[in-house]
C-alpha cells in the first residue's frame, strides 16, 4: 500500500522561519495562492484522505479540492514547548552549545516543555498500524516535521546531520506500508502539478 504526504502552504510565520509546531496559524496570503496553484495528480483519487487538525494544514486540503478527508489528531505537528514562537536562527545563537548538544541528539532532540521527534515516530506508528488493516492507499496534509519523522521511521535515519535528502515542499512524498502499518525504505518525490506559473515556490 502506499503512504501519500503533503506539506501544508505557507503561513507568514513559515515566511519569518518561526517555530509553529502546535500554534495554530492560518495560511497567508502567498501560502493561499500556492495551494490554489496546485493541482493533486490523477493517480491520488482513490486514497483515502486525512488531515492535520491544525489550522495550515486544514485551509491547504481545502484549497487542494479534496472533497472527502478525516481528521486525525496524530497527524499534529510536532509540540515545541517554549520555543513555539521562536526564530531558530535567533535560538541557535542566544543557546549556543545547549542548543548544538541537543539538536545532535537526533531522534531524542527535545525543545523544552515539548516532545522529541521519537515520541512523534510512536503516534505515526501507532496510526498507521491503525489504519493498515483497511489495505486501502492513503495520502495526508500535514506538516514539515510529520513528513520529516516518516522518512526517519521507513530509512532508518537517526535524524543526526543534514538531512539525506533535500525535500520539495510542494511535492508529495510517497512511501510503501505492509498490512501491519510498517514502513518500507522506498521513498519518492512526486511534484503537485502547477496550474499557474507566476505563484513563488514553495516555502522552506
Amino acid at each position: 500500500m502506499k503512504l501519500a504526504l503533503i506539506r501544508h502552504a505557507a503561513t507568514d510565520w513559515n515566511l519569518h522561519k518561526r517555530v509553529q509546531g502546535r500554534i495554530d496559524q492560518p495560511l497567508g496570503e502567498v501560502g493561499r495562492r500556492q495551494a490554489q496553484a496546485l493541482r493533486l495528480p490523477p493517480r491520488f483519487a482513490g486514497y483515502r484522505w486525512f488531515c492535520s487538525p491544525l489550522r495550515r494544514a486544514l485551509e491547504t486540503i481545502e484549497l487542494l479540492r479534496v472533497e472527502k478527508y478525516e481528521i486525525e489528531a496524530s497527524l499534529i505537528e510536532m509540540d515545541w514547548g517554549e520555543w513555539e514562537g521562536q526564530v531558530l536562527k535567533q535560538l541557535r545563537r542566544k543557546l549556543g552549545d545547549e542548543m548544538r548538544s541537543n539538536e545532535a541528539r537526533g531522534l531524542d532532540f527535545c525543545p523544552p516543555g515539548g516532545e522529541s521527534p521519537r515520541q512523534v515516530q510512536l503516534r505515526l506508528q501507532a496510526w498507521l498500524e491503525r489504519e493498515a488493516h483497511l489495505n486501502q492507499d492513503i495520502a495526508v496534509v500535514a506538516h514539515k516535521g510529520i513528513i520529516r519523522c516518516f522518512y526517519a521511521l521507513a530509512r532508518r535515519w537517526d535524524m543526526c546531520g543534514e538531512s539525506p535528502v533535500d525535500f520539495a515542499w510542494d511535492a508529495a512524498h510517497l512511501f510503501e506500508f505492509d498490512e501491519n502499518g510498517r514502513l518500507g525504505d522506498s521513498y519518492e518525490s512526486i511534484p503537485l502539478e502547477q496550474t499557474v506559473s507566476s505563484v513563488p515556490s514553495q516555502h522552506q
